[in-house]
C-alpha cells in the first residue's frame, strides 16, 4: 500500500496494518539511506524527532504536519540501537516527550525511549502445525490452557524474570511433561509498572523488554508449535495507561481516548479507555493485534475486560447514558464486532477469547446472529459458584447443590470456557488449594475431585500456574512459583494427578467433541441433595460415553447406585482416590456389570463404591443386549401420561 492510500484508510478506520506507515522505517530518499519517522499528532502545534542521535534536546529535528495530522520526517542521522522520542508541543503550549505509540521495541524500564531495530524476517519451521491447526480449528478438539504470567513462574537468582530464551528450555518440557495443549501469557506488550502485570499497556506493539526480545519470544511460539502447543497472549483494547509520556492526551487533547470526559476516565483502574467510535484508534487497535498474530504466529487472543467497552456504567462512576438512555456502549460493541470479523476474515482458525462477565449482550456466535464474534467467553458465573461450593463445609453442601447444578441450565448460551484463572489467587482471595474445606489431606482430595469436574463439566479448560500442584500460598507478581513444595510428596502426587487428568482429557474424546450442545451431555442425577452427588453423562460423536460421578462429601458410599442408558459390563477408568495420587484406594473399582431395574427413567443400573470426597469415572468395556423390557411410562415408544 502507498503512503497516500495508507493515511487514507487509517482516517477511515480500514487500515489493519498501521505498523507498516506509522513509527520509524528503513527508507531511501534522493539516492540517501536513513529512517522515516511518522506519528499520529493532529491537535499538536509542533512535533520534534529527538534521540541518540540528536544529543537529545541539542539538534532535534522538525517534523511535517500532513491534511489529516501526522507528522514526518526523513533523517540520514540514526543507526541501529538509538533510542528516540517525540517532543510534542501541545495546543497549550506545553512541551512534553512521547514514546512512539508503533514502536515494536522499547528501552529498558523506567525507560520509555523507542529503540530503533530491525528484526530479520523469520524462516519459520511450524508449517505442519498451522497446517493442522487450519484443517481441525479447535471447536472439537481439546482445549486445555496453562495461564502464565511471564514474569513471575521462575526467575534467575538476582530475582529478574526468566527470558523467553530461559522459559523456551524450562517451560514447553514442563508444558509437554504437564499435558497441556496451550500456554496463555497475561500481556506480553510493553507496559510502565511489572505490578499492573501488564494489563495498563503504553506500547501495544512492542514487546515487553523485561521478557527479551521480539525474536526470543518468536523462537518460543516456534518450539510450542513444534511440541505440539498453542500459544494465546492477553491483550487490552479497553483502556490503557495514564502515564503522561504515554498515550495519554497524546497532543494536549483527547487523542487515543473518549472526548467525554465520564467514557474517557476509568476510575476503578485508574487508567483511559479508547475511544472505540474514532477511526483512527479502530486502525490502531486492529493493527496491533493482527500485528501479533502474525508476527509472532500466535494461536489465540484472550480479550480482557470486556464489559468495560460494552458499558457505559461499568465503572463505579459517573456516566453519560447513550443517545437511547442506556447502559449500552455503542462504540465498543460495534468495534468488537469489527474486529472480530476483520480477524475472522485474516484468520478463521484463530481463537478468539472474551474475558467477559454479564449475560446481557450476546458474546459468542457469529454478527449476523447478534453475537460479537468471539469464539468462546470466560465462565465467570459458573467459576464463582463451583468455588464458593468447594469451600463450604460438607455439612452445609446440601442446601447449597445447586452451585454445583445452575451452569447445566446455561451451559450452551454461549461457547465457554472455564477458568480458574490468576485473578482468583490474588488479592486476598487464597490459591486454589487454601480454598478448598478441611485438613490438609481433605484440601488435596477436594482439589483432585474440583479438577476432575472442570474436566468432565462442558467447555473449554483454563488453569493459572501453580494451582496444577496445589501451591499453599498466594501468587505474587514480583515472586517465582513456591517451586520448594514440591519437595512435599503430597504436592509431588498432585502435580503428577495434574499431568494426568490432562492426559485422560486428551485421550477422551466425549470430553471435548461436543462442547457447544447438549448432544455432548446427559444429566443422570443433578438432585441427590442430601448426599451431595452429582452424576452425568458426556457424549462423543461416534456413540462413546464416560459416566461421571462426584461425590463432594467425605462419605465413603459403598453399594451405591446409578441409572444407565446403556446396559453393559463398565470399568472405572478415573478415581481421584489412587494412593499414587495422594488418595487411600490401592486400586479401581473392580468392572460390575449392569443390572436390569427401573432407576428414573433409566432401565439399567449400576452398583459400586463411590469415594469419600472422591469423583468416578465409568466407561463401558462390552455393551450388552438387555434381556427383558422394563415397563415404565416414559418408555421409547409410550406417550407420556400428562
Amino acid at each position: 500500500m502507498d503512503k497516500n492510500e495508507a493515511l487514507r484508510t487509517f482516517t477511515t478506520g480500514e487500515n489493519f496494518h498501521l505498523q507498516h506507515y506509522l513509527g520509524a522505517h528503513q527508507d531511501e530518499v534522493d539516492g540517501k539511506s536513513g529512517y522515516s519517522f511518522r506519528v499520529w499528532a493532529p491537535n499538536a502545534q509542533s512535533v520534534h524527532l529527538i534521540g541518540d542521535f540528536t544529543n537529545w534536546y541539542e539538534e532535534q529535528i522538525p517534523m511535517v504536519r500532513n491534511e489529516a495530522g501526522v507528522w514526518e520526517v526523513f533523517t540520514e542521522l540514526p543507526k541501529e540501537g538509538d533510542i528516540y522520542k517525540y517532543n510534542i508541543k501541545r495546543s497549550s503550549g506545553q512541551e512534553i516527550l512521547k514514546i512512539d505509540p508503533l514502536a515494536i521495541y522499547l528501552e529498558e524500564r523506567p525507560g520509555t525511549g523507542a529503540v530503533i531495530r530491525s528484526i530479520p524476517e523469520k524462516k519459520w519451521k511450524d508449517g505442519l502445525w498451522l497446517a493442522r491447526r487450519k484443517r481441525w480449528g479447535f471447536f472439537s478438539r481439546p482445549v486445555n490452557i496453562y495461564e502464565v504470567h511471564a514474569g513471575s513462574w521462575k526467575r534467575n537468582e538476582d530475582g529478574s524474570p526468566y527470558s523467553f530464551a530461559q522459559l523456551k528450555e524450562d517451560l514447553i518440557p514442563y508444558l509437554v511433561e504437564m499435558n497441556y495443549t496451550h500456554v496463555e501469557f497475561m500481556p506480553l506488550m510493553a507496559h510502565p509498572l511489572g505490578l499492573s502485570w501488564g494489563y495498563q499497556l503504553m506500547g501495544y506493539f512492542a514487546f515487553e523488554h523485561t521478557y527479551g526480545t521480539p525474536e526470543e519470544f518468536q523462537d518460543f511460539v516456534e518450539e510450542c508449535h513444534l511440541n505440539n502447543i498453542g500459544v494465546i497472549v492477553d491483550w487490552v483494547p479497553g483502556h490503557f495507561t495514564i502515564n503522561d509520556d504515554a498515550l495519554a492526551y497524546y497532543d494536549g487533547t483527547p487523542t487515543f481516548e473518549y472526548q467525554d470526559h465520564n467514557k474517557a476516565h476509568n476510575y476503578g483502574w485508574g487508567a483511559l479507555n479508547f475511544d472505540l467510535g474514532k477511526n483512527e484508534v479502530q486502525s490502531f487497535l486492529i493493527s496491533s493485534i493482527k500485528f501479533w498474530i502474525d508476527f509472532y504466529h500466535l494461536d489465540g487472543i484472550r480479550v480482557d475486560a470486556v464489559s468495560n467497552m460494552l458499558y457505559l456504567d461499568y465503572d463505579n462512576a459517573p456516566w453519560t447514558p447513550n443517545k437511547d438512555g442506556g447502559n449500552l456502549n455503542y462504540e465498543g460493541y460495534y468495534f468488537l464486532q469489527r474486529l472480530n470479523t476483520v480477524i475472522k476474515l485474516a484468520h478463521p482458525d484463530i481463537m478468539m477469547i472474551a474475558e467477559e462477565s454479564s449475560s446481557a449482550t450476546k458474546i459468542t456466535g457469529m454478527k449476523e446472529m447478534g453475537g460479537l464474534g468471539f469464539d468462546y467467553k470466560w465462565n465467570m458465573g459458573w467459576m464463582n459458584d463451583i468455588l464458593r461450593f468447594y469451600e463450604e463445609d460438607p455439612i452445609y453442601r446440601k442446601y447449597d447443590f445447586n452451585l454445583v447444578t445452575f451452569s447445566f441450565m446455561y451451559v450452551f448460551n454461549e461457547n465457554y470456557l472455564l477458568p480458574f484463572s490468576h485473578d482468583e489467587v490474588v488479592h486476598g482471595k487464597k490459591s486454589m488449594m487454601h480454598k478448598m474445606w478441611g485438613d490438609r489431606y481433605n484440601q488435596f482430595a477436594g482439589l483432585r475431585n474440583l479438577y476432575t469436574y472442570q474436566i468432565c463439566h462442558p467447555g473449554k479448560k483454563l488453569l493459572f500456574m501453580g494451582s496444577e500442584y496445589g501451591q499453599f500460598l498466594e501468587w505474587k507478581s514480583e515472586e517465582q512459583l513456591e517451586w520448594s513444595n514440591l519437595e512435599d510428596p503430597m504436592n509431588a502426587k498432585m502435580k503428577y494427578f495434574t499431568s494426568q487428568l490432562n492426559q485422560f482429557y486428551k485421550d477422551h474424546r466425549c470430553l471435548w467433541e461436543i462442547d457447544t450442545s447438549y448432544d455432548g451431555i446427559e444429566i443422570i442425577d443433578a438432585d441427590n441433595r442430601d448426599q451431595s452427588v452429582l452424576s452425568f453423562i458426556r457424549k462423543g460423536k461416534k456413540d462413546d460415553m464416560l459416566v461421571c460421578i462426584f461425590n463432594m462429601a467425605p462419605v465413603e458410599r459403598k453399594d451405591f447406585t446409578i441409572g444407565l442408558p446403556v446396559a453393559g459390563i463398565y470399568e472405572e477408568v478415573w478415581n481421584t482416590e489412587l494412593e499414587e495420587w495422594g488418595g487411600v484406594w490401592k486400586e479401581h473399582n473392580q468392572t460390575v456389570q449392569t443390572q436390569e431395574g427401573l432407576w428414573k427413567d433409566y432401565e439399567q443400573t449400576l452398583t459400586f463404591t463411590l469415594p469419600a470426597m472422591g469423583a468416578s469415572v465409568w466407561k463401558i468395556k462390552r455393551r450388552l443386549k438387555p434381556t427383558k423390557t422394563v415397563t415404565s411410562k416414559n418408555q421409547k415408544g409410550v406417550e407420556n401420561e400428562e
